[in-house]
């Protein structure tokens, strides 16, 4: 079953529950989840119910199981696009990035849910790829087709720098904290500056 559907063009502040993850989601991204604690098997429920996405957020301290201690301010909505039931009998889904938020107030409900009151952050203006970093959209067009089905309905924005950046960042064995630096970033053509050096080395390394 897929669930297809744009995430609300409200600027207003909203709820939405939380999910605290060792990891950064960027906009357009690709999410597989394998869901197993009651409170995100409710969450996930509600989700495809209301058709309605949910907040991913690094964790800073903590595990991704029990309670979290801290996390990112700066997040982005996960929209459902399929589920599954995975070999083990847990439910599998695969999620897709939408829109960046940030975080105004946190709670938990007693069933251990997180939720949060958010603030939309700007889209991400298309931005034109410099010409100096034509090769790393070039990259991706050969790297993408090799990644398999979690990649296969990925829309492809070649030219846009902001597209390529996201991308890029969630690809390449960046530190936590450098994937959500760059999540965080407004421009950019300031994030390709400083990945395309670290790529180039990684060329001349193989």
């Amino acid at each position: 079953m897929k669930i297809s559907e744009q995430a609300s063009g409200s600027e207003s502040t909203v709820q939405i529950p939380l999910f605290p993850l060792h990891t950064v989601l960027f906009p357009g991204g690709p999410l597989p989840l394998r869901i197993f604690e009651r409170r995100y098997v409710d969450m996930v429920r509600r989700c495809m119910r209301e058709q309605s996405c949910f907040g991913v957020v690094l964790i800073n301290t903590g595990n991704e199981v029990g309670p979290v201690s801290s996390t990112a301010d700066v997040g982005t909505t996960a929209r459902i696009i399929d589920f599954y039931q995975l070999p083990d009998g847990l439910l599998g889904i695969t999620c897709r990035g939408e829109r960046r938020f940030r975080v105004v107030r946190r709670w938990q409900q007693p069933d251990g849910l997180n939720l949060a009151e958010v603030t939309w952050l700007a889209p991400e203006p298309p931005v034109d790829l410099p010409v100096q970093y034509a090769h790393l959209g070039q990259l991706l067009r050969q790297v993408l087709p090799r990644l398999g089905e979690l990649y296969q309905g990925l829309a492809r924005r070649f030219d846009d720098a902001s597209w390529i950046g996201y991308r890029l960042a969630e690809l390449l064995p960046l530190s936590l904290p450098d994937k959500q630096y760059c999540l965080e970033m407004e421009d950019p053509i300031a994030w390709l500056d400083r990945l395309a050096p670290l790529i180039g080395e990684r060329e001349e390394d193989d």
